[in-house]
């Protein structure tokens, strides 16, 4: 258990990762940060009084700075504008670019020691911005994007083959968009290749869903986006983190050589602990898998090019 957890930002992932967070206790405390008046505490107090029933200690706390939230070990960064009808993630850059680099700032300046993820889109370059903004090493910043995008293409296998999804072994990496990577060549049902069990028509239609799995809720929400799915692929991160599990999962993080690729955040294998991102896995592609992993991560650098990063 970690002494204090911020999520910054108490819109819809926000409050629903805090309270995830809460549920889990992974925390003595767990603060969420929030520039509207009144709303981070309104809703810390009432997720703090669902405690008796739910059957958790973990208080949580509501604040529109951040002195409450010094000395925590880590950071969940949601703040930003959400994606509208029609808007792609790239439209969001330059005003969450704003607030993320604000953010990171203040992280930095109330606990430099502590691990940043960010959940803010589009979360590639959002990323990049956090790294430059705090100065941290790219151990303690880390995306959240593979995780959900691995996901829903797991839900939508699940559903496809009508089996548990607590069968299905898969991974996507890349950017967090439409040029994501799907591991078709490692995703497996109980270790059987997938593709003995599902026609190429039937997996290319996946494949692309999963690219648009975003985009779908967005249209049928109309005024918002994801923040269910969105927040639990967040808080399973938190997880591995503050219990030290060392899980490997899809994450986006600051490739240095890795994979052909340098200076631009992409979703690979990571083994998250205690350290934030102690080790990138590197895997064999296949030729049509290495050459879209480079084609997605072009996409991120072509949109932190545009800031300037």
């Amino acid at each position: 258990m970690l002494n204090k957890i911020t999520v910054v930002g108490a819109g819809n992932v926000g409050a629903t990762a805090a309270q995830r967070l809460a549920e889990k206790d992974l925390a003595r405390s767990v603060v969420m940060v929030d520039v509207v008046e009144g709303v981070p505490q309104g809703k810390a107090l009432d997720q703090w009084q669902s405690g008796p029933i739910e059957g958790y200690d973990t208080r949580v706390y509501g604040t529109n700075d951040y002195e409450l939230a010094a000395g925590s070990e880590v950071f969940v960064v949601t703040a930003g504008i959400a994606r509208k009808p029609g808007m792609s993630r790239d439209d969001l850059v330059k005003t969450n670019a704003g607030i993320v680099q604000t953010v990171a700032k203040e992280i930095a300046r109330v606990a430099p020691q502590s691990i940043i993820i960010v959940v803010s889109n589009p979360l590639d370059v959002m990323c990049t911005v956090a790294l430059k903004a705090s100065g941290f090493p790219r151990e303690r910043v880390i995306g959240m994007a593979g995780v959900l995008d691995t996901a829903r293409y797991r839900m939508f296998l699940a559903d496809a083959m009508e089996v548990s999804v607590e069968d299905i072994q898969a991974m996507v990496l890349g950017g967090h968009g439409d040029t994501m990577v799907p591991l078709v060549s490692y995703t497996t049902v109980s270790g059987i290749p997938v593709a003995q069990i599902l026609a190429a028509d039937t997996l290319a239609a996946i494949v692309e869903r999963t690219r648009n799995g975003g985009a779908e809720i967005v249209t049928h929400l109309k005024t918002g986006s994801a923040y269910y799915a969105p927040s639990a692929a967040a808080v399973q991160m938190v997880e591995s983190i503050a219990l030290d599990k060392k899980r490997i999962l899809p994450c986006s993080a600051w490739l240095q050589g890795e994979y052909g690729l340098r200076d631009v955040f992409c979703g690979v294998p990571c083994k998250l602990g205690r350290q934030g991102l102690e080790r990138i896995l590197e895997v064999t592609l296949t030729a049509q898998e290495r050459k879209d992993l480079h084609a997605s991560a072009e996409a991120v650098r072509g949109v932190q090019a545009s800031l300037g990063l």
